[in-house]
């Protein structure tokens, strides 16, 4: 692996900072104190540092010696910690008892300060590189939409765009990326059921709500397996039902949540109608009423083509073909940089992020080095990766 020497010697540093973060992770648009060290690092190594895009969003600011030039790229890491309690004894284990940063982006951040830190020392281009530190990836809270409805690309002009994630499971260093759609997009719904409550022993005098959103549970997933096009991915997932509170009365409303994910707008476009047509419909069947909620969060993730063949060409020439997946999986989960791409020509890729071997028997929870897991932990030995990865992908961009 070609990591730069200089990098190297910063690593001791750059996994301080990383593991610093991870003991205080802030959840979404609460990211006040890792905001504040992100732009005290920028200002010290003399960048030029804009607070407050999407509330706690960071954006720094880095011109070539060559000039400002008229080509400009940025590049995204995520801040926000997840509201779940962290399994881990380490000493670098959450002080925020609820919060964990449970995800990696206490190292998307490490990284890409690596790399600033890096480039403002060797500004040997023509351009400007906006280092973008978002808020509020996770959840559904949308800190890419909250950004750019700041100002982020009218204030920070940006020709391409590009972002990263560690994935556990994957080889340590592996570089991973896919054309096209890649991430799914995040849509939650709450269908209410209404009916006639009514005494459990004379359901003949009701309209029994728990019956129908029982039915109507199976009657969705026809949705998918009936209605769809095979060819298209696309899951509903019911994951709440809510409807009663005693044994022996039948209760008049019932309330079905959940989620649906697809890979494009169109079939997500005919699943939403597919599902108001279910829940307005089938209740009607019974004797009762029916109304759908539909939130759509986050679109489907859609990587531009050549700017996935540069950015995969990147990590190819600096760490060989061993080390590249060309046409990594469609991944099931949804990410806010989506909104990004649909403004900007860019790509999200994934870097390997090992089985969990590197954490210490002693002090980690003993269970799977999944994101989302209380036992998960950032691998720090892809910190002079991802940041020897960034200064390349600008060194070339320029270059081009």
């Amino acid at each position: 692996m070609s990591v730069i020497d200089e990098i190297e010697q910063s690593h001791v540093a750059m996994t301080a900072i990383r593991r610093d973060i991870h003991a205080h992770p802030e959840l979404a648009f609460q990211e006040t104190r890792t905001s504040n060290l992100v732009a005290e690092k920028l200002e010290q190594w003399g960048l030029e540092v804009h607070r407050g895009l999407g509330k706690t969003g960071v954006v720094g600011v880095l011109r070539g010696a060559k000039g400002p030039g008229k080509r400009s790229v940025g590049l995204r890491a995520d801040m926000d910690a997840l509201p779940m309690p962290e399994n881990n004894r380490f000493l670098h284990a959450s002080t925020n008892p609820g919060r964990m940063h449970g995800c990696g982006h206490d190292g998307h951040t490490a990284m890409l300060l690596g790399a600033a830190q890096y480039l403002s020392r060797h500004r040997d281009f023509e351009g400007t590189v906006n280092f973008i530190f978002q808020p509020a990836e996770e959840g559904g809270n949308a800190g890419a939409k909250a950004m750019m409805d700041d100002g982020l690309f009218a204030k920070f002009p940006c020709d391409e765009i590009y972002g990263m994630h560690n994935m556990p499971g994957f080889a340590v260093g592996q570089f991973a990326f896919r054309k096209g759609p890649t991430m799914a997009s995040s849509n939650r719904f709450d269908i209410t059921v209404r009916g006639t409550g009514g005494h459990a022993a004379q359901p003949h005098k009701s309209v029994d709500t728990i019956v129908i959103a029982a039915e109507m549970v199976g009657v969705l997933q026809t949705l998918i397996s009936r209605h769809k096009n095979p060819i298209d991915i696309a899951v509903i997932s019911v994951t709440q039902i809510h409807a009663g509170d005693a044994y022996n009365v039948l209760p008049g409303e019932a309330v079905i949540r959940g989620t649906v994910r697809t890979f494009s707008t169109e079939v997500l476009d005919e699943i939403e109608a597919n599902m108001r047509r279910v829940a307005e419909m089938l209740p009607q069947v019974h004797g009762g009423t029916g109304e759908l909620k539909f939130h759509r969060a986050y679109p489907p993730l859609v990587n531009w083509d050549a700017q996935t063949d540069f950015a995969m060409q990147v990590a190819l020439d600096t760490f060989g073909a061993d080390k590249v997946d060309a046409n990594t999986p469609q991944h099931g989960g949804a990410e806010d940089f989506s909104f990004y791409l649909q403004k900007v020509p860019g790509t999200y890729m994934f870097i390997g992020n090992g089985g969990g071997e590197h954490r210490e028997a002693s002090y980690h929870g003993m269970g799977p080095c999944e994101l989302h897991n209380p036992n998960y932990d950032f691998n720090d030995d892809l910190l002079p990766l991802g940041s020897t990865y960034w200064v390349k992908l600008v060194s070339a961009f320029f270059a081009r």
